[in-house]
């Protein structure tokens, strides 16, 4: 699909969510926020300039990620904007799960939750070179071939990234979360 074929509205309502949350996992929902207007504003002003030679989702995420890297090596962003990025994934969480299902099924919900934010919170304290990678690997589920292409890498460096941050991860996850909660 070449840009030709979308117009900015369309492509901001496939991938503006998709962004934010990817953005969310990376530097927090307040810092995410603000990054995604700006990721979408450059999305709009290059646009016209997009060649297809890769897909529009890579591109889309190529430019998110290098914003947040630009985000993630400012001053203010590494005295503690992190900190708030666990609560804003339950909130995410929250809304993904919906409402109004049975109380039966309250237990499984928070239990789900409970996993997913000890697996969020332990991927945003992964060194920035892993969680990017781990990121896009396990919570936006692109293949190594689009992670190399968003990254800018070779398939090689990709494959050992992710190897490396998922055994760290692993390791974090079976020290501090309760066995359930990683299996």
């Amino acid at each position: 699909m070449n840009a030709g074929e979308l117009d900015f509205e369309r492509i901001y309502d496939t991938f503006g969510p998709k962004i934010q949350r990817y953005l969310t996992r990376l530097v927090g929902e307040h810092e995410a926020e603000d990054l995604t207007q700006e990721v979408f504003l450059k999305v709009s002003q290059a646009l016209q300039t997009f060649r297809g030679e890769s897909e529009l989702s890579t591109w889309i995420y190529r430019i998110a990620t290098n914003a947040a890297i630009d985000k993630m090596r400012t001053s203010s962003f590494q005295q503690g904007a992190r900190a708030s990025s666990l609560d804003d994934s339950e909130e995410a969480e929250e809304k993904a799960l919906g409402a109004g299902e049975e109380t039966s099924s309250l237990e499984l919900r928070l239990m789900r939750k409970e996993r997913y934010e000890c697996f969020v919170d332990f991927v945003g304290n992964l060194p920035a070179n892993y969680r990017t990678v781990v990121a896009l690997s396990e919570l936006e589920e692109l293949t190594n071939n689009e992670i190399a292409q968003v990254l800018g890498l070779s398939l090689d460096v990709v494959k050992i990234r992710l190897h490396r941050g998922r055994a760290m991860l692993l390791k974090e996850l079976k020290s501090h979360c309760k066995p359930e909660d990683w299996l």
